[in-house]
């Protein structure tokens, strides 16, 4: 008896076993192979303030300059809500753009950047830290035109709630500081 009883145990794990391997089976082939996660609804970031344009250059000794042009949003309390960098290195053909964000935004969905409603490009999360979520990617060169002609740069993150939230950068200063000279330089001397 003892025996049947085992044999029963095993064919119901088998089963069980089958049963899982079906249906996971049919979930992963019903489901859309890009399915997009949609937002819930969307909001304004409105209380965010807005520092100047600035370019900052660093030149290590030996090496490439570094230019960076960057804005920065914070909140009241003087949190950074949003912190945008064009990163450019002298003689590359390509820039990098990098956003830092506050933790805890649904980072399955990546950044959206719009320029006065015109073309999105989506900027993927790359690592988030204690104090920021780093988004980032090679900056296309025509997302840089816009930006340099344009009036806004709406910046739309999905929060945990699943809300849609967007701030608005101003690009006002953005030609004038990403064309001009530095605000500042750092050279760094190694000396070995």
């Amino acid at each position: 008896m003892a025996r049947s009883h085992r044999q029963s145990i095993r064919m119901t794990r088998n089963h069980a076993t089958a049963q899982f391997a079906l249906l996971l089976l049919v979930a992963t082939t019903t489901m859309p192979a890009s399915a997009e996660i949609s937002p819930r609804g969307q909001r304004m970031a409105n209380d965010i303030k807005y520092g100047d344009w600035r370019k900052l250059c660093f030149k290590p000794g030996g090496a490439k300059t570094v230019c960076r042009t960057s804005i920065t949003g914070t909140f009241d309390t003087g949190q950074t809500a949003v912190r945008l960098d064009l990163i450019e290195r002298e003689g590359d053909r390509t820039a990098r753009l990098q956003m830092f964000v506050p933790v805890g935004m649904f980072v399955q969905v990546p950044v959206k950047l719009t320029v006065d409603k015109g073309n999105t490009y989506a900027v993927p999360y790359t690592w988030c830290l204690n104090n920021a979520c780093i988004a980032a990617d090679v900056a296309k060169p025509g997302l840089i035109r816009e930006m340099e002609t344009g009036n806004t740069l709406a910046l739309e993150v999905v929060d945990p709630n699943m809300l849609s939230v967007t701030a608005s950068l101003p690009l006002a200063q953005f030609a004038s500081a990403h064309k001009g000279p530095p605000a500042q330089t750092f050279d760094q001397q190694i000396d070995e």
